[in-house]
């Protein structure tokens, strides 16, 4: 297949207005079936049985993420930080495919099926891959995207506390969710951007943007990200795989498709991605579609166990979900397993399924890791929490917990 005949394009997006496909390398990088996939994964899983308007995808995302990112590099450039047009470029490619390894309902596959690899690795995986076929020009985006690159803040503007990805998915997800909270000063942001030795940081007057941006973190994590019932959908999603790959595995036929069946039937280590075609091969076809099929089928299988869970994500039949300060009382959760019979009208031979506990956790911000940094006037470099009354240690919520419980009813 030929990816070098194509043109520049200008993408509509609703968020952030016309994105410009400015180089025949972006271009091809989307139109290969590696990015093509993000448009059959959901940037938010099973959020949308909350917020029914979160539909969108980490097609949409990826894109977003690579005009912001062209937006924060012309911004620099105007304030005589050293970019040249190829870092430029590399950095765009970079940010564009820094979700490309994700499978769909990231969170939960990871827990469940594809789980001694991380979606950031196989991004990797993806685009050295790529690069072979772009025969090297891809080089530079992933130095960038895996932080070897000589300009560390290029790799800040990719994976850092206050990254395009983050400033993307956050305008994003409180777009296409209504969550107005999750609101930000996107341009604000961007335009208050500075590097210093080498590094990321904000001019000092940008101080009340960067509360604002933490605050939306933080309350969109916990509205949307770590909605409850989100929680409570996507744990029952764990167990439908975890379910179905003990059923395969101990003999049963279950529907699914080729790349679905193979990572229930096989326990794929990080070496396997690494030296072995297959794998990644067939992760490159797994996508939403698979998942959600295979469900919607095993509705009506013979397992009760695994119908009725089925039939609880279907037809938005979820397990109840409580948050709390504390841990849950262990005879209370013995007492809802006792009676678990009595709720869903069968014996399950996983009523760990049915009934567990665990907790939740929220880091709207790291103090100790790549911290954001202030540019004073005086031309010092400061910490965030030196220049921010609200999060200073101590005050602001910079880390926070909750334990859950989840039960039939």
């Amino acid at each position: 297949m030929n990816y070098y005949s194509n043109k520049k394009k200008i993408v509509n997006d609703p968020v952030h207005g016309f994105i410009s496909i400015s180089h025949n390398l972006f271009h091809d990088i989307i139109e290969h079936p590696y990015f093509q996939r993000l448009r059959r994964i959901k940037q938010l899983g099973l959020t949308h049985l909350v917020y029914p308007g979160a539909m969108h995808t980490r097609f949409h995302h990826a894109l977003g993420a690579m005009f912001l990112m062209d937006e924060a590099l012309k911004i620099l450039r105007q304030k005589k930080i050293d970019i040249s047009s190829k870092e430029i470029k590399a950095a765009k490619a970079a940010i564009l495919m820094h979700d490309i390894g994700h499978g769909p309902f990231s969170h939960a596959l990871e827990h469940s099926i594809v789980s001694k690899i991380s979606h950031e690795e196989i991004s990797l995986l993806f685009m050295q891959r790529l690069n072979q076929i772009f025969e090297g020009k891809l080089s530079d985006s992933i130095q960038i995207f895996s932080g070897e690159y000589p300009k560390k803040f290029l790799s800040q503007l990719i994976a850092g506390q206050l990254d395009v990805d983050r400033l993307d998915y956050l305008r994003r997800d409180s777009f296409y969710t209504g969550v107005s909270e999750g609101v930000i000063g996107t341009q604000r942001i961007l335009k208050m951007l500075h590097v210093v030795d080498d590094c990321l940081a904000v001019e000092q007057k940008a101080i009340y943007s960067i509360d604002h941006f933490l605050n939306s973190r933080r309350i969109m994590y916990w509205q949307v990200y770590l909605h409850k019932t989100v929680l409570s959908a996507e744990f029952t999603l764990i167990n439908i795989l975890k379910l179905a790959r003990e059923l395969v595995r101990s003999g049963r036929q279950l529907f699914a498709t080729p790349a679905l069946d193979f990572f229930l039937r096989s326990e794929i280590s990080h070496e396997d991605f690494l030296h072995h075609d297959e794998p990644l091969q067939l992760f490159a076809k797994l996508d939403d579609f698979d998942i959600l099929s295979a469900i919607k089928v095993w509705t009506d299988d013979s397992n009760p166990t695994l119908s009725d869970l089925c039939n609880r994500i279907i037809n938005r039949k979820l397990l109840k979900i409580e948050l709390s300060d504390n841990p849950f009382p262990q005879d209370r959760i013995d007492d809802l397993k006792n009676n678990l019979k009595s709720v869903i009208g069968f014996t399950t031979e996983h009523p760990e399924f049915y009934v567990f506990s665990g907790i939740t956790e929220n880091q709207t911000y790291n103090n100790g890791k790549d911290s954001i940094k202030f540019l004073l006037k005086n031309g010092t470099l400061v910490d965030l929490s030196e220049v921010s009354d609200q999060w200073k240690t101590g005050n602001g919520q910079l880390f926070s917990r909750k334990f859950y419980l989840c039960y039939p009813v």
